[in-house]
């Protein structure tokens, strides 16, 4: 448990922050040299490579070198981890919501009608 845990820091950690949300979202289109996946963003190559090797180390993206093209893919797995721990909390803070709600209610007896 501890090394699921330690695997989900690592995803969240890669996730906060906006430039790499966004080379997420535009690999979940489909594979893309990093030149193609740097053009959108306003820094040099050598900055965009390390929000690549954060996002490689939580294993979110893998990449693979053919020649002198380096291309990244996001690993759909990774993500899907993130989500199911997602899903878990949503269901815990719905569940609450829900009781939250039958107690004031029924503190509140509704109105007769006259």
């Amino acid at each position: 448990m501890a090394n699921q845990q330690t695997a989900l820091d690592t995803v969240f950690h890669a996730l906060a922050d906006p430039t790499r949300r966004a080379v997420v979202s535009r690999l979940l289109k489909g594979a893309a040299p990093v030149k193609r996946l740097s053009e959108p963003f306003e820094m040099g190559l050598p900055a965009f490579m390390k929000h690549l090797s954060v996002l490689e180390a939580s294993g979110l993206i893998r990449t693979e070198k053919q020649g002198r093209v380096r291309t990244c893919r996001v690993d759909a797995a990774r993500l899907a981890a993130a989500e199911g721990w997602l899903a878990e909390q949503r269901a815990i803070w719905q569940g609450r919501a829900d009781r939250l709600a039958a107690f004031v209610e029924s503190q509140n007896p509704s109105e007769e009608k006259s």
